[in-house]
């Protein structure tokens, strides 16, 4: 809005009057990002919501990039994941990563993007479009194919059905499960990253890309019979700055182990929260929680559930991890004989106060 954009317009002024060569690049780009979190929409917009940086270390953690592999952010937003990513590989195994590419549609976000990464010190290349119809990183005669694909789209955006993606660059090969409805494009995103991966996909939206019906179920369905779903994660209410909806994020994995092959997890972290006045957070415990059942794969009471394609399809399709994943406190029963043995220990205990109040009111009388 105007005040913000008044506001920014101020900070930029204030800090070009200081140098700032002696201060840490880390520092720097961490200032840069409390800004963009401060400055945050307080409502969703076509579906964008700002990612909070916990998410985004949860899902890099989970991908778990190594040494020498490309990164790819198809809806870029500020750029957080791709310095995430940056930084995992940087901290966690000293290497850096080949290649960090985004593409934004936003001219003005693309900047800020921009801003962020050179703050950090890191260098990545951006391309400004479209990108559901009209992709800039292109190798050959089709798109260019990265080791992992990381992003936070805009949830459920509208405008996306069939008649508009065929508009699009390479629409038969990027949307080979079929064609979204118009009032959801989740499943657009969804083919065009696992068209631009090698190995690795991760996403976040909203629940109802694991569970709705319709054509979005038809292409759910095309793609668990693949066996190209590892994961999918159940997330706290209340973690995104302008919007309270739940989310998932999603794991697709192009080169499963054998163990893994049919076989998807499910995991419910509803309850890995730490409780705020505005919104709730990923703690370090949830998130190490959370990257260590996906690493197990395997079931935990409350927690997690291994699941087969067939029960995929006995569940029609509906991947929802609360579905197979109970977090409810168990209630306890009782049997039937004791519960009458108490009521009849009750209504003895209410005969003799009973009696003791007759005998009173005679006696008043």
């Amino acid at each position: 809005n105007p005040e913000n954009e008044d506001i920014l317009r101020q900070l930029v002024e204030l800090f070009s009057k200081y140098s700032f060569k002696e201060v840490s690049t880390d520092i720097l780009g961490d200032a840069y990002e409390w800004i963009l979190k401060y400055f945050a929409p307080t409502k969703a917009k076509e579906g964008e919501v700002y990612t909070p940086r916990e998410v985004i270390e949860l899902m890099v953690e989970m991908v778990d990039p190594e040494e020498k592999k490309s990164l790819y952010d198809p809806a870029l937003g500020s750029g957080g994941i791709l310095i995430a990513a940056y930084k995992y590989l940087k901290e966690k195994k000293n290497v850096s990563p080949h290649k960090l590419c985004g593409q934004e549609v936003n001219s003005k976000t693309l900047a800020i993007a921009e801003m962020n990464l050179l703050l950090h010190d890191i260098e990545a290349k951006f391309e400004l479009g479209d990108t559901l119809l009209y992709p800039k990183f292109k190798e050959g005669d089709f798109i260019e194919v990265f080791d992992y694909v990381l992003a936070n789209p805009p949830w459920n955006q509208d405008g996306y059905g069939e008649e508009t993606l065929k508009k699009g660059d390479y629409a038969e090969k990027r949307f080979v499960y079929g064609y979204p409805p118009n009032n959801s494009a989740d499943w657009a995103w969804i083919q065009h990253m696992l068209a631009s991966a090698r190995e690795k996909v991760a996403i976040v939206l909203d629940t109802g890309s694991v569970s709705r019906g319709g054509r979005e179920k038809e292409i759910r369905r095309r793609v668990i019979e693949d066996d190209l779903f590892e994961c999918v994660v159940l997330l706290p209410e209340k973690l995104f700055y302008n919007t309270g909806a739940p989310s998932v994020i999603i794991i697709f994995n192009k080169k499963k182990p054998l163990n893994r092959k049919g076989k998807i997890l499910l995991i419910n972290a509803s309850r890995e929260y730490e409780e705020g006045k505005k919104q709730n957070t990923l703690s370090d415990e949830n998130i190490k929680k959370i990257v260590k059942a996906y690493k197990a794969f395997k079931d935990i009471e409350k927690f997690s559930k291994v699941i087969t394609i067939e029960d995929a399809k006995e569940a029609d399709y509906n991947l929802s991890p609360s579905r197979f994943v109970s977090v409810a406190e168990e209630e306890e029963y009782r049997l039937i004989g004791e519960i009458v043995a108490d009521l009849k220990k009750v209504e003895e205990e209410r005969k003799k106060v009973e009696e003791k109040l007759m005998k009173i009111l005679k006696a008043i009388k």
